[in-house]
């Protein structure tokens, strides 16, 4: 699934060709998405320019003249930017034609995206005003992460993951933050201390900033904007690491599996 490094990869690609443009057309290929797309948004959309794109956790924001697009790539999903009179692919759900002549094109083939459109305030909707810090954010600090896993017995790793908590560090980068820290993912989060939590905090913005910076990691299938994946699973230092050399200490890198995913550590770096 596409995490918060590459939706944010996503959304600066998208931003620099389609901010400041004025929508010709929405032209919905198939409604069946995570929630059936409303047949009334084409005849909503069309015409409004797009003032800004933004992000909120996984979400992307188109922001309109009188109202915003809300999109969520889910599990497969990629949104390119392409020549209008480009070809069609089997799994292409929707295209929205911009003045220029380009299309944004959001292609998913398991279909668990998702595209919501309001006229109110998008941090009112249901699907954000609920979301918790995210941790680019100034509310996501080490007072924060220290207060919030106080009584929790959950590994801290579970704790990084749940999205009433924290919102936006997937499995990925729960695991990348974690070996950056030298905390264990099986450490139980009460057990933090403050100094570990400020630590943690660093190492989660750093591994997402880096990610970000070569847009994003592709696992299997997501590509950017401009359709090449990206870069970050290079400089990966533990995640699907397991069997191999430790990057920093040569020891072998382990695999656990915690609420049913896969979590890579070193035993020998991470205590």
């Amino acid at each position: 699934m596409p995490e918060l490094p590459e939706v944010e990869s996503t959304r600066r690609g998208i931003e620099r060709e389609a901010a400041g443009k004025r929508i010709q057309a929405l032209h919905i290929h198939d409604h069946r998405l995570r929630w059936p797309v409303d047949r009334h948004m084409p005849a909503e959309v069309s015409g409004q320019q797009i003032i800004a794109v933004e992000r909120r956790a996984k979400y992307l924001l188109l922001r309109l003249e009188r109202g915003t697009m809300i999109l969520h790539l889910g599990m497969s999903g990629s949104l390119r930017i392409l020549p209008g009179r480009s070809p069609r692919l089997k799994h292409d759900q929707f295209d929205l034609l911009l003045e220029s002549g380009d299309t944004l094109r959001f292609n998913d083939p398991r279909r668990f995206g998702s595209l919501h459109y309001t006229s109110e305030d998008p941090a009112q909707h249901k699907l954000l005003r609920s979301l918790a810090p995210e941790p680019l954010e100034p509310g996501f600090d080490a007072d924060y992460l220290h207060r919030i896993t106080r009584k929790r017995r959950a590994a801290i790793k579970q704790v990084l993951m749940n999205g009433r908590l924290v919102t936006g560090v997937g499995n990925i980068y729960a695991s990348e933050a974690l070996f950056r820290a030298r905390i264990s993912p099986r450490r139980g989060a009460r057990r933090l201390s403050r100094a570990d939590c400020a630590r943690l905090v660093r190492s989660v913005r750093a591994a997402l900033n880096a990610a970000i910076r070569a847009g994003g990691t592709t696992l299997r299938d997501y590509v950017g904007t401009d359709g090449n994946p990206g870069y970050f699973r290079q400089r990966l230092y533990i995640y699907e690491r397991a069997g191999r050399p430790c990057r920093v200490c040569g020891s072998e890198v382990r695999r656990i599996t915690q609420g049913q995913r896969s979590t890579y550590y070193c035993p020998s770096c991470q205590v």
